[in-house]
C-alpha cells in the first residue's frame, strides 16, 4: 500500500472508503488487462462451479440463490459454515492456491450487494489501519445507508491479537468482512474468528477454465476487443506459464499483445510472446509423450546419479506446468526402486517432499522438489528391494505357494491343538539373540533367497546382517 493511501487511512478514513468505492465503479482504460477483465457478477466468474450452484452460500450472500419462486435450495454448494449462527454470514474466509480468484469474488459480492468494497493486505496494513476502515464503514452506514465489504487479503499473516481486533466488526456487521489466505485457516486464523465465519474452499483453475478467460480477453470490449489473435501454440504455451494462475495468464497474454501491436502484428506468435515474457516455450506436452518421455528421464537420471541431469528435466517438468504431486509422487518410487536401504532416509525424505508440496504449491513447491531430487541422485544405489520382491512375486504366480508350516499356524482357536497347529514353535525372544533355528518358508521355497542386497551405502551393513541372520536359521553359529 502507498503512503498515499496510509495517509488517508491515518487522517479521513471517509476518504478512503469514498476513494475505494469510486475505483471499483470506473473501469479505466489504463488499468492492468487482469483488473479490467475482473468479472462483474457471479455469473462471469471463471472456475468455482462447486461454489456458484443454485442455492450455494455464495449465492445465499449476495442475494441470488437461483431456486426459484419456492425458497432456496437445500443442496450443498461447495461451502460450509464452520460455527453456528444465523443465516447471511458477515464473515466470509476464501481459502485457496494464488491467482485462482479470490479478490475477484469478494468484489463481486461487493457489487451484487452494492456495498462499498474496500481492499486491504495484511502484509502492509496493521490494526490501525483495519480500524480506521471499520470506523469509515461504521459512519458510512449510519449517514448514507451504504455496508462495506472489507477485503482483507493474506490475513494468515495477520498475529492472534491483530485477527482478535476484528471480532467487534465482525460481531456486530458493522462490515462484510472477506478474508483470504493461501494457508489452512484451521491452523492460521483463530478458533472465534472462524467459527464465526463460512469457509468456502476455492480449487485450482484447469486449463479450460483458463482458455475460456483468454479467449473472454481477446474478445471481450473491456480486454483487447479483437485488436489480436491467439494462435493454438501460444495459447499453449500461455497455459503451461500460467500454472493454473488467472492473473499470470492475463499478465502474459496482455504483454504478449502489446508486443505484437508494437510490430504491427495481428497475432501473438509463440516467437513474440517468448519475447515478450523472457520465456521460453517448453516443447511439452502434459497429455502425450513428452510428459512420459521427461519424467522416463527425470528418474533415469537420478537413477544414474547424475544431478545436474535430473535438475534439468525437473525444471522441464516444472516449467511445463506439470502437476507437483506427479513429481513428488515418482520420486518417492524412485527412493525405494532405486535406493532402498543402500540409503534408508532416501524415501523418508521423498515422503517429506510430497508432504510438503502438497501443503505450499507451486512456486515455493520448486524449492522441495529440487532438494528432494539432489538427495536421491547423489544417494548410493541399490534395486535390491525391488528385485527381491518381484522374485517373490513371481514364484508366488508361478504356484510356489506351498502349505504353511504346521509349527506356524494359528493355534488361538478351539481345536487348533487337536491339528498340531503351533506345535514344536519356538518363540525367538525367549532365545539367545532372539533367532530359532526353525523352518519358517513353506516346503516348496524353503531355502530360497530372494534378498540379495548390495555393498552400496547402508546396505553394506543389510548384508553382513542378513548372511548371519541366514547361518543362525540354518542351525549354525553365524558368527
Amino acid at each position: 500500500m502507498s503512503v498515499v493511501w496510509h495517509r488517508l487511512l491515518s487522517v479521513e478514513p471517509d476518504l478512503f472508503t469514498a476513494a475505494a468505492e469510486d475505483r471499483q465503479e470506473r473501469d479505466p482504460v489504463g488499468a492492468p488487462l487482469a483488473v479490467r477483465m475482473r468479472p462483474r457478477t457471479l455469473d462471469e466468474v471463471v472456475g468455482q462451479q462447486h461454489l456458484l450452484k443454485p442455492g450455494s452460500p455464495l449465492r445465499r450472500l449476495v442475494g441470488d440463490d437461483g431456486s426459484g419462486p419456492e425458497g432456496p435450495s437445500t443442496k450443498g454448494g461447495g461451502g460450509r459454515r464452520v460455527g453456528g449462527g444465523p443465516a447471511g454470514p458477515s464473515s466470509v474466509f476464501l481459502w485457496g492456491p494464488p491467482g485462482i480468484g479470490k479478490t475477484t469474488l469478494a468484489y463481486v459480492v461487493s457489487q451484487a450487494t452494492n456495498k462499498r468494497f474496500v481492499e486491504l493486505s495484511a502484509i502492509t496494513a496493521g490494526v490501525k489501519e483495519v480500524r480506521a476502515v471499520i470506523d469509515g464503514a461504521r459512519r458510512a452506514s449510519g449517514g448514507y445507508g451504504k455496508e462495506t465489504v472489507l477485503f482483507l487479503d493474506e490475513i494468515h499473516r495477520f498475529s492472534k491479537a491483530q485477527q482478535d481486533s476484528l471480532l467487534p466488526a465482525v460481531e456486530n456487521r458493522w462490515v462484510t468482512l472477506i478474508a483470504a489466505t493461501t494457508e489452512n485457516p484451521y491452523f492460521s486464523v483463530i478458533s472465534p474468528l472462524l467459527s464465526r465465519s463460512l469457509l468456502l474452499t476455492l480449487e485450482p483453475l484447469t486449463d479450460d477454465d483458463l482458455r475460456a478467460l483468454l479467449h473472454r480477453a481477446l474478445t471481450d470490449e473491456r480486454g483487447l476487443a479483437g485488436t489480436v489473435t491467439l494462435p493454438a501454440d501460444s495459447e499453449a504455451h500461455l497455459l503451461r506459464i500460467a500454472g493454473g494462475d488467472a492473473r499470470r495468464a492475463l499478465t502474459a497474454l496482455e504483454a504478449g499483445a502489446g508486443s505484437a501491436l508494437a510490430k504491427g502484428e495481428k497475432e501473438i506468435t509463440l516467437q513474440t510472446l517468448e519475447e515478450s515474457v523472457d520465456r521460453a516455450a517448453v516443447k511439452y506436452d502434459r497429455d502425450g509423450d513428452q510428459h512420459y518421455d521427461v519424467a522416463s528421464a527425470l528418474i533415469k537420471s537420478i537413477r544414474g546419479s547424475d544431478v545436474d541431469a535430473a535438475l534439468h528435466y525437473l525444471a522441464r517438468m516444472i516449467e511445463a506446468g506439470e502437476d507437483p504431486r506427479f513429481i513428488a509422487r515418482r520420486l518417492m518410487i524412485s527412493a525405494s526402486e532405486d535406493i532402498g536401504l543402500a540409503d534408508p532416509t532416501a524415501l523418508q525424505t521423498a515422503v517429506a517432499a510430497a508432504q510438503a508440496v502438497a501443503l505450499i504449491g507451486f512456486p515455493e513447491a520448486r524449492i522441495t522438489l529440487s532438494q528432494a531430487t539432489i538427495a536421491l541422485a547423489l544417494a548410493p544405489k541399490s534395486n535390491a528391494a525391488y528385485m527381491a520382491i518381484d522374485a517373490a512375486l513371481a514364484d508366488v504366480r508361478a504356484g510356489h505357494a506351498g502349505a504353511v508350516p504346521p509349527h506356524l499356524r494359528d493355534s488361538h482357536y478351539k481345536g487348533a491343538q487337536k491339528l498340531g497347529h503351533g506345535q514344536g514353535y519356538q518363540y525367538p525372544h525367549d532365545l539367545p539373540g532372539g533367532i530359532a533355528a526353525q523352518q519358517y518358508a513353506p516346503d516348496e521355497v524353503h531355502g530360497k533367497r530372494y534378498y540379495a542386497p548390495t555393498r552400496h551405502g547402508a546396505e553394506a551393513r543389510y548384508a553382513d546382517v542378513a548372511e548371519r541372520v541366514r547361518a543362525r536359521l540354518r542351525g549354525e553359529s553365524g558368527d
